[in-house]
């Protein structure tokens, strides 16, 4: 059985869940936009 190493820092796993998570929510602010029809700074009331 092979021990298994923390997967903590900058690891690939990490890097290649941060990458995707970021994907993620470039894409659900896209289609947040789209629906909305205001930008994020709108959404938020800061313009």
């Amino acid at each position: 059985m092979a021990e298994e190493q923390a997967k903590f820092g900058f690891t690939q796993f990490a890097e290649n869940w941060n990458g995707r998570l970021a994907m993620l929510g470039f894409i659900i602010g896209l289609a947040t936009e789209l629906l909305t029809g205001q930008g994020i700074l709108a959404q938020l009331g800061l313009m």
